[in-house]
């Protein structure tokens, strides 16, 4: 994996040191990495580490995998002749693909961790400096706990392995709770590498993990336990340090112009300079694979029409979102664009500002049948032509960033003891990046602020409201989060922890069959695919051809108890005889 883009090429190395089947060699290959030949230096260990920060290259950790979870959801969908459709419509089963890839890669680092927390001890003696020591053992258990974390809010617990099992039967471990993960091993890994990160690595570092990184973790791992007041502290402890600071332009964080910028917390480093015949999809999980260094990602996200896929379509709701999203006219940022800049980061409509891979919007066929927008983040569409024919892109996906933990340092506020001016305050600093009016404004004018999340195009008006926790804490959870992070691997577990995603899934179905009953007033079907501009459609979402169905099966599918979180993939029912005991 790349530390930074300038520094070593991935290290083939996966320190598969267990032997399960008890079978011995008779002729002893004096070539072979094992335990006794192989810890001996500090830089043994940090070669190790150095896998562990591997697996977040990891296409269903970091990569292309993650489009199957974007679209389940409000904020995307897709046609259903994608295999993610499964997903879209909740018919995913233990069998799936990215609920097997994600549990076994999630494991791959697990186990990485494992192996490096487990010698570190043994061979401690080899270390002349105890600190560098304490750094390595800091750095695997934070990516422990990270890797954890997804297991648990993907899965609803894990099984907990927190050394390298020896045998078959030391493998077998039954399932744990969201609360027993987190308290016998998220916590405690974050603690201890809370206190012993740095702030900063040198410049030759970047991608180790840092201080900020645990702390936003804790706070993060405190707010999905519901303990508000906790998080509250942890986050506001990120907030004061002045480390970071939001990027200028939101596209900042979804370029690899401005990576490990100084919004970034923590961010996965992908490159398109190592290993240039691999496909983006392939990852290292063996030893006679090397993993691309590239994301495989964007083709998912870009436009057919550019030599992706467009798999990941916005929603009608998302694009409305975007479309209510009023600028602020007084605000320089938006540099006479119409829409606001995190609209122009985010997704592109027919009446989008600025270029789309390098030519005018709608130059190229698209925007039909159905497809209102279509999404930006982690495309390349900033800076290519086309997308890249072997699934390879170079954009960072960054997993925590300051703007994320402003949106739930307010929703802690709002939970531990009701501030809604201090919760207004956070929402408004990324409001105001994005250029657009901010909530105090709003009521400043108005009295209250208008309830985005309900459609305006489907109810005709949307009512304001007065400032109070209920009305904001709806504002965050259905406007903001979904406007700020749409993409970025957060949506679904917010639904399912706030335990409204029966109800937002049913209600955007409400709004469906009305576009879908009153089609013949809102679409332009007099469109010819072969002529760019021609029907043009209807305002504000100009939807053409046909009202694209994202939430019939999903909210008639809907069983919490079922979607919630990931089945445990079938192969390790078969192979781990404690689960469910």
């Amino acid at each position: 994996m790349k530390i930074k883009n300038n520094l070593n090429t991935y290290i083939t190395f996966f320190l598969s040191m267990i032997l399960l089947t008890g079978c011995e060699l008779d002729v002893e290959n004096s070539n072979a990495i094992t335990e006794e030949t192989f810890w001996r230096t500090p830089n043994d260990f940090d070669t190790a580490l150095t896998t562990v920060y591997g697996a977040l290259q990891f296409q269903a950790v970091s990569g292309s995998g993650l489009a199957f979870e974007m679209i389940v959801g409000d904020e995307a969908g897709t046609e259903n002749f994608y295999r993610q459709i499964e997903f879209a419509t909740l018919n995913f089963g233990d069998a799936s693909e990215q609920v097997v890839n994600k549990w076994n890669e999630l494991y791959i680092g697990v186990f990485r961790a494992n192996q490096v927390l487990e010698q570190l001890p043994n061979n401690i003696e080899i270390f002349d400096d105890i600190e560098e020591a304490r750094s390595i053992e800091a750095q695997a258990r934070f990516l422990r706990a990270f890797y954890y974390f997804q297991l648990t809010h993907t899965y609803g617990g894990a099984v907990i392995r927190t050394s390298v099992p020896r045998t078959a039967e030391e493998i077998a471990a039954p399932f744990s709770s969201i609360e027993e993960v987190t308290n016998q091993v998220i916590i405690p890994d974050l603690i201890f590498a809370k206190d012993n990160l740095p702030q900063a690595w040198p410049s030759s570092q970047l991608g180790r993990v840092t201080w900020g990184a645990a702390t936003a973790l804790l706070g993060k791992t405190y707010l999905y336990s519901k303990q508000w007041t906790q998080a509250v502290t942890e986050f506001r402890e990120v907030i004061d340090s002045n480390i970071y600071n939001l990027a200028p332009n939101n596209l900042d964080n979804f370029s690899h112009l401005t990576e490990f910028n100084t919004e970034s917390i923590l961010e996965t480093p992908y490159s398109t300079e190592f290993n240039p015949g691999a496909n983006g999809n392939v990852v290292d999980n063996n030893t006679f694979e090397t993993g691309a260094e590239a994301s495989g990602i964007a083709p998912s996200i870009g436009q057919l029409q550019f030599g992706a896929f467009n798999v990941v379509l916005p929603t009608y709701f998302l694009h409305e979102l975007f479309v209510r999203d009023e600028i602020d006219t007084n605000n320089p940022i938006n540099d006479g664009n119409i829409q606001s800049k995190r609209m122009g980061a985010s997704i592109v409509p027919v009446d989008g500002d600025g270029l789309y891979y390098g030519l005018p919007i709608n130059d190229k066929p698209g925007w039909v049948f159905g497809q209102s927008s279509y999404a930006k983040k982690y495309s390349n569409w900033y800076h290519l032509g086309n997308e890249d024919g072997n699934s390879r892109s170079e954009i960072n996906f960054r997993h925590i960033r300051l703007a994320d933990v402003y949106l739930m340092y307010a929703e802690a506020v709002l939970e531990a003891n009701g501030d809604v001016d201090t919760a207004i305050e956070f929402i408004d600093r990324i409001r105001r990046r994005a250029g657009v009016i901010t909530l105090r404004d709003y009521i400043i004018a108005n009295g209250g602020f208008p309830q985005f999340h309900i459609s305006e195009q489907v109810n005709g008006t949307q009512p304001f409201v007065t400032a109070s926790v209920a009305s904001v804490m709806t504002h965050l959870r259905r406007v903001e989060r979904p406007l700020e992070l749409c993409f970025e691997g957060h949506r679904w577990k917010d639904l399912v922890r706030w335990g409204i995603a029966g109800n937002v899934l049913n209600e955007l179905l409400q709004d469906e069959l009305w576009r879908i009953q009153n089609q013949t007033g809102i679409l332009d079907v007099i469109v010819n695919p072969n002529v760019p501009g021609s029907g043009v459609g209807v305002a504000p979402l100009f939807i053409r051809e046909k009202v694209r169905p994202d939430f019939g099966q999903a909210s008639q599918n809907y069983n919490a108890s079922i979607h919630n979180y990931f089945p445990i993939p079938a192969t390790e029912l078969q192979t781990n005889d404690q689960i469910g005991n």
